[in-house]
């Protein structure tokens, strides 16, 4: 552990108290949202296919609140590192105005505008299905000012190292979710409608525990409410350079995603179900990546802010082969509890061995390749190597997976089995690209701070 996890400025213990209430958070996000969609099950396909295909637009808008807010961890981190602390307190005040301002919009855009954006991307979609999701959608779209908020908090408090904090506060709103969901989809039997009551509740009430625990509970960042509402351009502008390309990179990459579920809606209402079904299950094996990934930021943040390249770059490695370990790890654990995990969405017989086909398949490609192709990013980025991750995220997404995805799930006649072998190339591609930036100097060149 000494050898990989520590180095002149932090050491190992410090490494895995950071890790470890991540991976925690990670676990319990994987778990509690396969359960939700296990309980969503009981309403029945339509159901299931509405929610999972409004989640493929919802992450993708959700994901541009994440990407921001990881701008403010970035900044943060490095402010923490170069140990000045007051302009970390203002780099997590920008954050979150920052963010909020953000997720108001899309919000108003999205309650607004609900049912001429269903139609044009699942327009195929049955009719059943698409009543639902409308009505998740709009409840989604209410409730991401509250999701906003969360992240842009727990970015801030991972920027510092705070961990266990962001893990308490991810915790609230998700077992707060899970408790409302058994209340309204299983007890009241109110469905979709009684789901997305569920999740504006819980994220309102983590939105108000984050901004009560900055201002009363929190001694690292010394948050000021004022400085949320005191613009400060020069530091909202070190928040969006990482932010704003990493925002238009999930943009676009996760606009390809949507892209490839229009695809499978042209397959049909089975193949939905097996997409649903796979998206949950194979979420699980990167549940200790994910966690190292986040992680990474954090110390790879605080390593440039003291402008360490040599720690970095040793750090960077090490998260890489622990990732990739990670998945061999998973795999074992996972395989075997297929049956039970299976049984949770109460499937149709005909859809089982397609799903345990894709699951197989994508367990097995993320051990070599998943790790470089998004834990060598987050590393990038948190260097301030913002942009040329985004660009080759974008191409190789475009490029790859929807090109790909479009000629072997469509034109030829893999099905949804062959949209999933597109992704799974189109991570081993820019996992290449990415090691090759890594290996030269050109990502560790860029001053976000001013030490």
């Amino acid at each position: 552990m000494t050898r990989y996890f520590s180095g002149d400025s932090i050491s190992y213990r410090q490494i895995v108290s950071i890790i470890i209430p991540i991976l925690v958070d990670q676990a319990f996000v994987v778990c509690l949202n396969l359960l939700n969609t296990a309980m969503i099950s009981s309403s029945g396909v339509a159901a299931v296919s509405a929610v999972n295909m409004v989640d493929s637009l919802n992450l993708f808008l959700v994901n541009v609140f994440i990407a921001v807010a990881t701008g403010g961890t970035v900044v943060v981190a490095q402010y923490k590192g170069s140990r000045n602390d007051a302009m970390a307190s203002k780099a997590a005040a920008g954050s979150v105005c920052a963010v909020f301002l953000l997720a108001l919009a899309v919000s108003l855009t999205v309650v607004v505008l609900h049912t001429p954006t269903l139609n044009l991307l699942f327009g195929k979609a049955d009719t059943s299905v698409l009543s639902n999701a409308k009505v998740y959608l709009i409840g989604c779209g209410a409730s991401y000012c509250g999701i906003a908020t969360v992240e842009a908090v727990c970015g801030a408090l991972r920027g510092v190292g705070e961990t266990r904090s962001s893990l308490f506060l991810a915790l609230t709103m998700n077992l707060s979710y899970v408790a409302l969901n058994f209340l309204f989809i299983n007890l009241l039997n109110m469905g979709v409608l009684g789901m997305v009551i569920a999740l504006n509740i819980a994220r309102y009430i983590g939105a108000a525990c984050s901004i009560l625990y900055l201002i009363k509970g929190n001694s690292s960042l010394h948050f000021q409410i004022r400085d949320v509402f005191r613009a400060d351009f020069v530091m909202l502008k070190r928040i969006l350079f990482i932010g704003l390309p990493f925002a238009a990179e999930q943009m676009f990459f996760n606009g390809g995603k949507i892209l490839t579920q229009t695809f499978i809606v042209q397959l049909g209402v089975l193949s939905m179900d097996i997409n649903a079904i796979s998206n949950s299950i194979t979420t699980l094996f990167q549940i200790p990546a994910n966690a190292l990934l986040l992680s990474t930021v954090t110390v790879v943040g605080q390593c440039m802010g003291r402008r360490d390249v040599n720690d970095a770059r040793k750090f960077i490695k090490s998260f890489i082969g622990l990732s990739s370990l990670s998945f061999v790890l998973m795999f074992l654990i996972v395989i075997p509890l297929f049956s039970p995990l299976v049984s949770l969405f109460h499937p149709p017989a005909s859809v089982v061995p397609t799903v345990f086909q894709i699951v197989c398949i994508t367990g097995l490609s993320q051990i070599p390749v998943w790790s470089f192709s998004f834990v060598t990013p987050a590393a990038l980025r948190a260097a301030g190597d913002s942009r040329y991750t985004s660009i080759v995220s974008m191409l190789s997404m475009w490029l790859f997976r929807v090109v790909l995805g479009y000629l072997l799930g469509i034109v030829l006649p893999f099905g949804v089995v062959g949209v999933w072998v597109a992704m799974i190339c189109e991570w081993g591609v820019r996992g290449f690209i990415f090691v090759m930036r890594f290996r030269g100097k050109k990502w560790y060149q860029h001053h976000l701070i001013d030490n």
